[in-house]
Formats: C-alpha cells, sequence, structure tokens
C-alpha cells in the first residue's frame, strides 16, 4: 500500500502522525477479540486536516478507519486492511451548551462523562449513558448508536441525535439535520449516519438533544431463585406500561463475579433485578417503585429493597456497570470474550431467552452470563472459556452459532447497541440478507471508493477468524 508519511505530516504536524511498530500494534485492536495492525495512526484536530486527509485517502484509495477510545467489542476499530487509523481524541471540544434550546454541539472525541460533568451545572444531561462512560466518545456513541442503563426510558444514541457535520470520503463537509426538535424535510441521513460505524463518513460535530436532570432517584433490588422469575419479572413490568428509569438484569454468574472483584455484598442468589425511578416529585416516583416491586413479588420476587441515598444505589449501581470488567474473575483459567453480547429480543421473550442461554452455554461446555438493560429487550452475554484452547474456541463459536440461530427465531435482533464490525457480521447477515444489497447501494452512493472502514457490516467476511488474527495465543 502506498503511503506517503511526508504529505500526512505536512497535513498534521510530525507530531501527529505515527508509524512505529508500537503504535501501530496498540492502534491495531480494540476491546473485541480481532487484531490487525494499521499502516499509520494519525491525530487530527480540526476539521480542515480530516478534510486533507480524506481527500489523500481517497486520491490514493488508501482506508481510513476513525477511532476514539476502541472500547467497541465487535471489531469497529480494528483496521482489517491496514490503512490509516484516524485518532479523533483530540477534537473533544464542547463546542456549545444551550439549554434555552435543550441541546448542545460537541466534538467526536468528547468522553460521555466529561460532556456529563459539564451539563450538570446547567441542570441537564446527555442520557445514552453506556457502561462504558468513562472512556467512551461522543464519535464513537454516535458510530455504534449506543444506549445504555437508562435506555429503557431514554432510548438510544439515535433519539438523541439532531444532527451533525460529516466529512465524506471525498473530503467535502456535509451539515446534516438541524438545531430544532423536530425536522420534516428530505431524507433524514443523520439518521442513517447513526450506527453506521464509520462506513459512511466521519463524524465531525455533533448537535445533541439534551435532558433536564431529575430532582430525585430511587433504586431497588429485588431478587429471584430463578432467571427465568426475574424475566418474567421483566416482561410485566413493561407491560404494565410502568416507566422505570433503569430496569437491569444481572445472573449469579455477575453476581459472583462483581462480589468476587469489588466485595459488594450484592445477594448470592440465581438473580437480581436492579430497578430505578426517576423524576421531580416524590409521589410520583414512590408510586412507580411500588408498582414495579408488586410485579416482582408476583414473580416470587423476594428480599426487595428500595432506596433514595446516593451512596447506597452507587453501590448497587457500581455492579452492575462494572460487570463486564468482573466477569474475567469469576474462575481462574477463563476469559471473558465478545463473541456474542447485545443481542435484543421482543419483551415477552426475555425469560425465554435468559433460560436459553444457559442451556446453551452448558451444551457446548462454556460459561456463559446473563445481564443487560432488559427493560429494552436487550439481554447481554459474554462467552467464558480458556483462550488459549483451540477446542474452546470451536465450543465458543458453535455456542454463539446456536445462541443467535435462538434469538432470530423468536423475532430478536443480532445487535441491540454495541454494533456489527466483524464478530457479529455472519449472524446479523442472515438476520438481514433481503436488505444487504440496498446498504451496499448507500455504501457505494456515499463512499464509492469503500475506503471509510472497509469490510465491516454488511461487507464483513463471513468466517472474521481467517481475516483477522485473535488477540490470543492459541494452542
Amino acid at each position: 500500500m502506498k503511503m506517503d508519511l511526508e504529505k500526512l505530516k505536512n497535513i498534521l504536524g510530525e507530531e501527529n502522525v505515527k508509524s512505529d511498530p508500537a503504535d501501530l500494534y496498540i492502534y491495531g485492536s480494540d476491546a473485541s477479540v480481532h487484531e490487525s495492525p494499521a499502516s499509520v495512526v494519525v491525530r487530527p484536530k480540526t476539521i480542515e486536516e480530516i478534510q486533507q486527509i480524506m481527500r489523500y485517502a481517497n486520491d490514493e484509495l488508501i482506508p481510513v478507519i476513525p477511532r476514539g477510545s476502541a472500547s467497541s467489542t465487535s471489531g469497529h476499530t480494528v483496521p482489517i486492511d491496514g490503512g490509516i487509523v484516524m485518532d479523533l481524541k483530540g477534537m473533544n471540544r464542547i463546542l456549545e451548551i444551550r439549554p434555552e434550546d435543550i441541546f448542545c454541539k460537541v466534538e467526536p472525541g468528547v468522553i460521555d462523562d466529561d460532556l456529563n460533568r459539564a451539563l450538570k451545572p446547567y441542570g441537564f444531561f446527555w442520557p445514552p449513558a453506556p457502561a462504558s462512560s468513562r472512556i467512551a466518545t461522543i464519535g464513537g456513541e454516535i458510530g455504534a448508536n449506543a444506549s445504555g442503563l437508562r435506555s429503557v426510558k431514554y432510548g438510544a444514541t439515535r433519539d438523541s441525535v439532531l444532527g451533525m457535520k460529516v466529512v465524506m470520503a471525498n473530503g467535502d463537509l456535509i451539515t446534516l439535520g438541524s438545531n430544532t426538535r423536530v425536522a420534516t424535510a428530505g431524507y433524514q441521513i443523520e439518521r442513517i449516519i447513526v450506527g453506521s460505524e464509520g462506513t459512511l463518513g466521519i463524524v465531525v460535530e455533533a448537535t445533541l438533544k439534551i435532558i433536564p436532570l431529575p430532582k430525585l432517584r430511587c433504586l431497588g433490588i429485588s431478587n429471584f431463585n430463578s432467571v427465568e422469575e426475574a424475566g418474567k419479572a421483566v416482561t410485566d413490568i413493561i407491560s404494565s406500561g410502568a416507566s422505570p428509569s433503569m430496569l437491569e438484569l444481572m445472573d449469579n454468574i455477575g453476581i459472583t463475579a462483581v462480589n468476587k472483584t469489588l466485595n459488594l455484598g450484592l445477594p448470592d442468589v440465581a438473580a437480581i433485578i436492579l430497578f430505578e425511578a426517576d423524576g421531580k416529585v416524590k409521589e410520583a416516583i414512590d408510586y412507580e417503585m411500588k408498582a414495579i416491586k408488586n410485579l416482582c413479588e408476583k414473580n416470587s420476587g423476594f428480599g426487595i429493597k428500595m432506596s433514595y441515598d446516593a451512596k447506597e444505589r452507587t453501590r448497587i449501581y457500581t455492579g452492575r456497570k462494572k460487570l463486564f470488567a468482573s466477569l474475567s474473575r469469576y474462575k481462574e483459567g477463563i476469559i471473558c470474550t465478545d463473541l456474542a453480547d447485545d443481542m435484543a429480543v421482543p419483551n415477552s421473550k426475555i425469560a425465554e431467552t435468559a433460560h436459553e442461554i444457559h442451556k446453551i452455554a452448558e451444551r457446548n461446555n462454556v460459561i456463559m452470563s446473563v445481564y443487560g438493560h432488559c427493560g429494552s429487550g436487550v439481554l447481554h452475554t459474554k462467552i467464558m472459556f480458556d483462550v488459549t484452547n483451540k477446542k474452546k474456541w470451536d465450543n465458543a463459536s458453535k455456542a454463539a452459532s446456536e445462541l443467535y440461530d435462538f434469538i432470530h427465531s423468536v423475532g430478536g435482533t443480532t445487535s441491540g447497541e454495541h454494533g456489527i464490525a466483524l464478530s457479529k457480521a455472519p449472524f446479523w447477515k442472515k438476520e438481514k440478507a433481503d436488505s444487504l444489497n440496498v446498504m451496499r447501494s448507500i455504501k457505494k452512493a456515499l463512499d464509492p471508493n469503500n475506503i471509510l472502514n472497509p469490510r465491516k457490516l454488511q461487507d464483513a467476511p463471513d468466517n472474521w477468524v481467517t481475516a483477522t488474527k485473535l488477540r490470543y495465543r492459541v494452542r
């Protein structure tokens, strides 16, 4: 691949172009199982620099992979064909906060938690709240259409993006969406960019809808003797018309892992549900919490506790937020992998799906946790096994395939919030078989030379194991 490093250095300055082996190795992976080295790493600070880079890359047919903090779990930022990895963390300015208009404008490298700290004095917050909010960038959240703990009430990233500026593959800068809460004219291209995983354009500025901070929050926890009972409680809560601001499920594997890692003292039961209500008026919150408590008890929930106390809420909430990072501590000799991790199912199928995940794990001799933003229908699982063992990889791959076959059979979808990229592409392509060519036509129209994050989503290989290296040494 032809690469003119001097040209890139003239655009960005020598200090913002990295090509030594250590940098290329670091930028060749993300939080997924994949690894493939970059050809060069660039760190732009302005829109004009990004435009110049894209014009150069488009002329020379060089792949460009946009990257934030690389917390993606499916290989979004892995440069499968080498090329230019564009680190956007340096574009981290909060450009404007307009509480009177209920929006803010930010650059793509702004960290989620940093944005919420800046919004707090104005009495507002940015709602997606992924578990990785301490490091996740707004650009990455837009790329994956991220959501999180409060998606049950406030939705995913797409629901809170009003507009954006995007640098296209040929270097053109376009403005999409608006500054208004409603806009009806023309194609809503900004909604296509959200969730496109860097394959259609590079978001360089985003206009985000913000939400007034609730004055009060109350968090509850209910214990269950089976994940099926917990799942049925979730179904009843959502279908009842209750309005929780958080509704989370954790099974005993997750509980054990976070207790072992963080010593939180969560109850040692088959499953727990965390539920929260927020708002301005305590009486209204108490009404919601009582309704949810009654539905938990109807489904054999017990030991139910509820608290407005911030310290107690933080203690319990920490267990869920740090669950993913804790799972590799569940048992000696196993590693937590993201081969199947964020499927979504219809509300009525939550209990059945939670039960099936454990059955699939048992059949294939791997460990699979069940947790997630169950109020939104999102169930997470991580497949845990000895990643140095080739036979265990075969077992894990079979488990993932069986799981997604089941998810599709009950009307579910391959990814609820983490995106597709490489790891989930074979399963997602089966789910979306009749619309893949339409997606390819959109990609061709916006990126005719196929340089933006190529071979991801609809163009990802059917067998990703042969397309990238695994980050693990397999015997």
